[in-house]
């Protein structure tokens, strides 16, 4: 199976809404601006920059660049029919404006001002009202990194088949502890990095008492022989492995939250789990990892985990299929942000917090899940979860030939590393209450 995943998925969406505008040669030509319509300049310009710039600009996850009118005059039927739906920007929660950090939402009059310009004929509009382009740090989204890490060669991958997980090692060379605000991950190719899994490897690695406690009954996954092709490093025992960032289609630079950094102990090696697909082209990767330094004084350990759900079946032809687990809390403890992940046929998600007291609310429902934006929701208010609290994930599954997605709604379908197979899985930042001891010791995955 070949996919150029985002990139592919989100051109389609386009081209699909903007089909007429290949049938008509550029949009709105056959008909006079409205007089009274909003402008690119005065009125859309505007909204583009500050709602959609950071992935419609040159060299970015976007199929086409919205920064000029120029740009953006083609596109405008299909501007006008995805912000109409609601496909774009892509934001996937059914949570009040203002639940979350990291919303990609457009206000009601923004909407209104896109679609009305759309069918006002797209005028331009005085050149002169037109606010300057929002300045990007070329390659990095959140701006010129402190220090940059890349894979220390060229990955190459065949035009077809499957790529088993690949692990690339890069030392850092630190000195001394180091406090991070921001992890970006930026693949070298982004049509054929499916995920990336970040992890820090130190020794000593600073003590870190467990905090998460997975479901013992569902949190493991089937053991498969691992080909050598992995090249997955065997003398780094002692060398505790600690995941601390990801990346995977349509997912936000991994920031922590105000007060708070992720921290690296000296000496250190970055550990990146690559999943790359063949998409027809033989061809390459690098990825790169770029990080911004905190200056906040004393900042809160963010840390990094995951729980799962990894002995589920999804039966044939099944297009409604529920899929728990849930997660224990050692000790009182601050969740900063969710991420669900599923693969093709993943359709929803639901979190529950269920408190000792056996009391049970909602803090994240998801009901439109896309598969090409994987989303960390960072909580605007941070969840304080008592220690013996657990979060309980539940992903519906669509294994039907209704789902168009579904690679094979003939089989029955379990836990998997490739798209076809599939995944319930739960990426989730916190900080425990208590603070760490700085004394040198083995460090602790969660």
């Amino acid at each position: 199976m070949r996919m150029k995943y985002a990139v592919i998925c989100v051109t389609l969406g386009w081209i699909a809404a903007a089909s007429s505008v290949a049938t008509e040669g550029q949009y709105s030509s056959r008909r006079p601006a409205d007089k009274n319509a909003p402008t690119f300049t005065k009125d859309v310009a505007p909204i583009i920059f500050k709602n959609c710039a950071g992935c419609h600009r040159p060299g970015e996850i976007a199929p086409m660049s919205l920064l000029t009118y120029e740009d953006a005059r083609p596109w405008a039927k299909a501007i006008r029919d995805e912000v109409s739906e609601h496909n774009m920007p892509p934001w996937h929660t059914d949570a009040p404006a203002g639940t979350f950090h990291n919303e990609r939402l457009l206000s009601d009059a923004d909407r209104a001002t896109l679609v009305a310009w759309a069918n006002g004929g797209a005028p331009k509009g005085d050149p002169a009202l037109m606010p300057p382009t929002p300045a990007f740090s070329e390659g990095w989204a959140a701006g010129k990194p402190d220090a940059v890490f890349e894979m220390q060669e060229d990955y190459k991958l065949p035009a077809d088949g499957t790529i088993e997980y690949q692990y690339f090692y890069v030392p850092t060379s630190f000195t001394e502890p180091k406090w991070v605000k921001s992890i970006e991950i930026r693949p070298g190719n982004r049509e054929v990095v499916h995920h990336v899994l970040l992890y820090y490897r130190a020794k000593p690695d600073m003590p870190r008492a467990p905090v998460l406690r997975p479901n013992a009954d569902n949190s493991k996954t089937p053991e498969r022989d691992a080909p050598p092709t992995q090249r997955r490093r065997t003398d780094l025992k002692e060398m505790p492995q600690r995941l601390v960032a990801s990346y995977a289609p349509g997912t936000n630079v991994q920031v922590a939250p105000q007060g708070t950094a992720f921290r690296l102990e000296p000496g250190g090696i970055f550990e990146l789990q690559m999943h790359y697909t063949t998409n027809g082209e033989a061809t390459t990767d690098r990825t790169k990892v770029g990080l911004i330094f905190s200056n906040e004084p004393s900042p809160r350990e963010v840390r990094a985990g995951q729980f799962i759900n990894g002995v589920f079946v999804l039966p044939a032809g099944e297009k409604d299929v529920a899929v728990t687990t849930d997660v224990e809390f050692l000790q009182d403890t601050t969740v900063w942000a969710l991420l669900p992940h599923t693969h093709l046929r993943g359709k929803k998600w639901e979190y529950k917090l269920v408190l000792p007291t056996g009391e049970s609310k909602s803090i994240l429902s998801v009901p439109r899940y896309d598969f090409n934006w994987q989303t960390y929701y960072m909580f605007k208010e941070p969840l304080s979860v008592p220690k013996g609290a657990k979060i309980i994930s539940t992903a519906w599954y669509d294994n039907s030939a209704a789902n168009k997605s579904n690679p094979d709604p003939k089989v029955d379908v379990k836990w998997g590393d490739q798209t076809w197979e599939e995944m319930q899985y739960t990426g989730i930042l916190f900080s425990p209450v208590q603070a760490p001891t700085q004394t040198a010791g083995p460090a602790k995955n969660q």
